[in-house]
């Protein structure tokens, strides 16, 4: 697929979520987003279950080894579920060779991002994850789980947002999640997030994927460069040409494909 094709599908999508009552857009984001994903691997085992009182969605490999991941899903904290972010869980359990725990975490405007983190928190207790992930939304939650527990274990990020963001941290518009996008949603939930020193970093071991045309990629970018200067080991990698959001076609778009490829197998190494 080109990415122009994916930027054109995702956009007439997105717009015509915009405005639907909150159950409408969230379902019909949960298809959008499924609509680009493969087929789950042979032998994948699925369950929808419940830890620590939270829904989860656990995806096991034909063969796996012990200590999972914890994943918390994108979608800006309003949109989003482990049903719309299937097909980068099961493909990451694959490649990794482990256990992924999808959490879905309470959405605003029902629930403040306090009681989000505390969702994704308590799973981490009690499933004693060896890594917890993230995308975008999902991304900042798990940061900011890994900055509360103090958290010694490897964290996998992609485009995160990072820092205190306003009009001066943000990179340049581009399609798909703007920068009025971003301050609006940020806006909405900024007072419930734990705000901490930003130089210091959520983890000693960290590796991230970022994309080149989002506007959260400067401040990602600038939090990367504090954190190695504060000695945290990263692997840092930026899909050239992609969109944010574009990991949900990540079978299908050649650049976001080798990117994920890649952090996939940095992580795995990490936890060999």
């Amino acid at each position: 697929m080109r990415h122009e094709t994916f930027q054109r599908r995702f956009a007439h999508a997105l717009d015509a979520i915009a405005g639907l009552p909150v159950e409408a857009a969230r379902q019909r984001y949960d298809a959008l987003c499924s609509g680009f994903a493969p087929a789950d691997p042979a032998g994948m085992t699925v369950l929808d279950e419940r830890i620590a009182g939270v829904s989860v969605r656990r995806f096991q490999p034909a063969k796996f080894k012990a200590g999972p991941i914890l994943y918390a899903h994108g979608g800006g904290w309003y949109l989003g579920s482990p049903r719309s972010h299937h097909g980068i869980t099961a493909d990451l359990a694959e490649r990794l060779g482990r256990e992924v725990i999808s959490v879905d975490y309470r959405l605003a405007p029902e629930a403040s991002y306090a009681e989000a983190l505390d969702d994704c928190r308590r799973v981490a207790e009690a499933c004693a994850p060896v890594a917890l992930a993230g995308d975008s939304a999902g991304g900042r939650l798990v940061l900011d789980v890994a900055r509360q527990s103090p958290w010694r274990g490897l964290l996998g990020l992609i485009y995160p947002p990072v820092g205190r963001l306003s009009p001066t941290t943000l990179g340049p518009d581009a399609p798909l999640l703007s920068r009025d996008d971003i301050l609006t949603l940020w806006h909405a939930i900024a007072r419930d997030v734990p705000m901490s020193d930003d130089a210091s970093p959520p983890a000693g071991c960290i590796e991230i994927l970022s994309v080149e045309r989002d506007p959260l990629t400067r401040p990602l970018e600038m939090a990367v460069d504090a954190w190695r200067h504060a000695g945290a080991d990263i692997g840092y990698r930026r899909a050239p040409g992609m969109l944010h959001g574009a990991l949900h076609a990540h079978a299908r778009l050649d650049a976001m494909q080798t990117a994920w490829h890649d952090v996939c197998h940095a992580l795995a190494n990490r936890l060999a």
